[in-house]
């Protein structure tokens, strides 16, 4: 299967790096050219343009937002081989996949919406999560290809149902670390350490993602080296609370969380680890 890629920044980067590792190097693209030189010098195959990349078995998108999704697919859908398949690693919107996956039944390609989760130290090793939105065969025939990039797949429905499903995912990681901050501050306060506090959280009914691995990798070790930005979870919450307007859905609990994000930019720059919301890093 010849595979494209798009997007070569820390997480396309590193798929691609995966892919080549294990024998399915694909050809790459990005907009930036010093994106395209790193590939380049890393052993990867650059594209002497997007449309070059597109024209694969598989296209793979991770790119910034869905403006970016739209803006790469004008270049890219006139370059898909009849039968092709588009995986769209973008924390997205719904409505963006929904479009691009009715383009593509209307001309001969399939758009599946596939977020990740793992980052792009979870992207090298090969051990992110996908949730995968749209038509079950188009998944199971590049099954074999995810497979060396993924240590779960989860199929969530049809076309735009993974992007509903990650942006439901991280609306949860960004509230879980303002309340596992605020769980460990309090039992500070009343003689419990951090580290004990967790331990027994982590061994009960309110452990989470955050509790186990955030707080102990990068929050109590003070490294805040995630690899995901504070930019990135506020356009993720961003994305949560446009879907709660667009569904009519309200979010009472997570409204305020949601505006302790978009505050925080006074003092957290978007370059910051995302993991510095709990105002634990001294």
């Amino acid at each position: 299967m010849k595979i494209g890629l798009i997007g070569c920044g820390r997480m396309g980067g590193a798929m691609a790096a995966r892919l080549a590792e294990t024998g399915a190097g694909p050809m790459c693209w990005d907009a930036d050219e010093a994106a395209r030189g790193r590939m380049s010098t890393s052993g990867g195959t650059v594209a002497n343009s997007l449309a070059e990349a597109a024209a694969t078995d598989l296209l793979i998108l991770s790119l910034p937002n869905a403006n970016a999704v739209r803006t790469a697919m004008k270049d890219a859908a006139p370059a898909l081989k009849p039968g092709a398949i588009v995986l769209d690693t973008t924390t997205s919107e719904p409505a963006t996949s929904r479009e691009m996956a009715a383009m593509g039944a209307a001309t001969g390609w399939t758009f599946l919406d596939a977020p990740v989760s793992g980052g792009p130290t979870g992207a090298r090793a090969g051990s992110m999560t996908m949730l995968i939105g749209g038509d079950e065969a188009a998944l199971a025939s590049i099954r074999p290809t995810l497979d060396r990039l993924t240590a779960k797949i989860v199929h969530v429905g049809g076309p735009g149902a993974g992007h509903a499903a990650k942006i439901a995912n991280n609306m949860l990681c960004a509230a879980n670390l303002s309340l596992v901050a605020e769980a460990v501050r309090l039992a500070e306060a009343a003689g419990v350490a951090p580290d004990k506090l967790l331990e027994g959280i982590n061994a009960g009914s309110g452990r989470s993602a955050v509790s186990e691995v955030n707080f102990p990798r990068w929050i109590l070790s003070q490294t805040f080296d995630s690899g995901f930005t504070m930019g990135l979870m506020r356009k993720d919450v961003a994305l949560a609370a446009a879907l709660a307007a667009e569904t009519g859905i309200e979010t009472p609990a997570f409204g305020p969380i949601a505006e302790q994000w978009t505050e925080s930019r006074d003092t957290l720059p978007d370059e910051a680890d995302f993991n510095e919301i709990t105002g634990m890093k001294t």
